[in-house]
C-alpha cells in the first residue's frame, strides 16, 4: 500500500471539533462541511425529546415497568446524529443502548421498550423501519451490518448500513471480522464507535493500548476518523461524510466518537464504584444539547419559542409513554412460538398444541 493511500485512511490527530465546550464556533478551517442550519435545528429538537424519553424510561425501571434500562444520557449527539444522516431506506444496527436513536428514527417508544420490558425479543418491525433488533451480545450486529451492506451493494440499491458499537465491543472478534470483510468487499457500511470511556466498569486504558480506537480500522484498510462525540455539529458533519463515502462506493468508514455515559451502565449498576463525581461533572460541562443551543442562538437559528416547543413536545411524549407503559400489556401466550423458526419443527408444533390445550381447559373452567 502506498504512503498516500495509508495517509488517506488515518484519522485526525485530534478529534474533529466544530464547537467549544461553551458552544462557540471553533476557529480555523474544517475538513468537513458545516451541516445545514435546518438539520441542526432538527438535531436540537430530537436531542431534547430524546433526553426526556431517556429520563422517563429510567423512571419506569424504578416503578417496575421495565426490567432494565441502559441510559444514553450524555450521548445524545451520537444517538440523534447517527439516524439523522441516514435516508429512510438505509439500515440501522443498534445496540441495547440505542433506544433514544430508535425513537429519533420515528419508531413507537413503547415498541422500542418492548425488549427491555420483557414482552418480546423485538417490539418493532425491523423490515418496515429498516432497523435491526437491538443487540445485547457485544459486536455481533457489526457482522450482520457488514453482510447486509454487502448484499445491498450486490443488488445495486445505493443503500448503506450504519452500525453502532461501544468501546468494549472493539475488543470482540466479531468487530474485527466485520471490518475486514467490509474492507475486502467494499461493503457500504459505517461503523460508529461510541467511546463512552467505560465497558461497564472497565476503563479504556484496560481495554487497549492503541492511541485511539479509530486506529483499529487502519490495519484493515478502512478509512477512519475521530470526532468530539459531544459536539452535535461535528458528529453530523463527520457522519454525513462517512455515509457519503460508503454510498459512493468507496467502502466502509469507521468513526470513533469521544463521549461519556453520565448515568450508570444500567439501573443495576453502581457507577460510583469505578468513577468519580468530578469526572462526570467535567463531562457535564460538555453537554451536547447546551452546546448546540448556544451555537444556534448566537446565529439566530433558534428562538425562545423553538426551545419551548421542543420542551413541550418532550413532555407530551413522556406523558403518553407513562400512560401507555402503566397499562398492563395484553400478551398472547401462543405468540411464544412465532418467529422462532421459518418452518416450525415437530417439537415446536407439539409444544404449541400442549399450551393451546391448557389454555382451552382453563377457559372451559372459568
Amino acid at each position: 500500500m502506498t504512503t498516500g493511500r495509508v495517509e488517506a485512511l488515518l484519522p485526525s490527530a485530534e478529534p474533529v471539533r466544530f464547537l467549544t465546550d461553551g458552544g462557540a464556533a471553533v476557529r480555523g478551517r474544517q475538513r468537513y462541511a458545516v451541516p445545514d442550519p435546518e438539520l441542526l435545528r432538527r438535531a436540537h429538537r430530537a436531542m431534547v425529546v430524546g433526553r426526556r424519553f431517556d429520563a422517563q424510561a429510567t423512571a419506569l425501571t424504578k416503578q417496575g415497568r421495565l426490567a432494565v434500562y441502559p441510559s444514553s444520557h450524555g450521548q445524545e449527539a451520537c444517538q440523534v446524529g447517527s439516524v439523522l444522516v441516514l435516508e429512510d431506506g438505509d439500515w440501522f444496527f443498534p445496540t441495547y443502548r440505542e433506544s433514544m436513536a430508535l425513537v429519533s428514527r420515528g419508531i413507537d417508544p413503547v415498541e422500542v421498550l418492548s425488549l427491555l420490558r420483557g414482552d418480546a425479543h423485538c417490539g418493532y418491525d425491523p423490515e418496515r423501519h429498516h432497523t435491526a433488533p437491538q443487540c445485547t451480545p457485544l459486536a455481533t450486529q457489526s457482522v450482520h451490518a457488514a453482510g447486509l451492506a454487502y448484499a445491498e451493494r450486490r443488488k445495486g440499491t445505493g443503500r448503506v448500513a450504519l452500525v453502532c458499537v461501544g468501546d468494549g465491543a472493539t475488543s470482540e472478534g466479531d468487530f474485527h471480522e466485520a471490518l475486514n470483510f467490509a474492507a475486502v468487499f467494499k461493503a457500504p457500511v459505517v461503523f460508529l464507535v461510541q467511546n463512552n470511556q467505560y465497558a461497564i466498569s472497565v476503563p479504556l486504558d484496560r481495554q487497549t493500548a492503541a492511541p485511539s480506537l479509530a486506529y483499529k480500522g487502519i490495519g484493515y484498510g478502512v478509512r477512519s476518523e475521530r470526532v468530539d462525540g459531544n459536539d452535535p455539529v461535528a458528529v453530523l458533519a463527520v457522519l454525513a461524510a462517512a455515509v457519503e463515502h460508503a454510498r459512493s462506493g468507496e467502502g466502509p468508514f469507521l468513526v470513533e466518537a469521544h463521549t461519556y455515559r453520565l448515568e450508570p451502565h444500567t439501573n443495576a449498576d453502581d457507577a460510583s464504584r469505578y468513577r468519580t463525581d468530578a469526572e462526570a461533572d467535567a463531562w457535564r460541562k460538555r453537554d451536547p444539547i447546551a452546546r448546540l443551543e448556544r451555537y444556534l442562538r448566537r446565529r439566530g437559528h433558534l428562538s425562545d419559542e423553538d426551545v419551548a416547543a421542543a420542551s413541550a413536545e418532550a413532555e407530551e411524549l413522556a406523558g403518553r409513554l407513562r400512560d401507555r407503559m402503566n397499562a398492563d400489556p395484553e400478551l398472547a401466550p401462543l405468540g411464544l412460538f412465532e418467529h422462532v423458526y421459518g418452518t416450525p419443527t415437530p417439537q415446536l408444533d407439539e409444544q404449541r398444541a400442549q399450551l393451546r390445550a391448557e389454555i382451552e381447559a382453563e377457559e372451559a373452567l372459568s
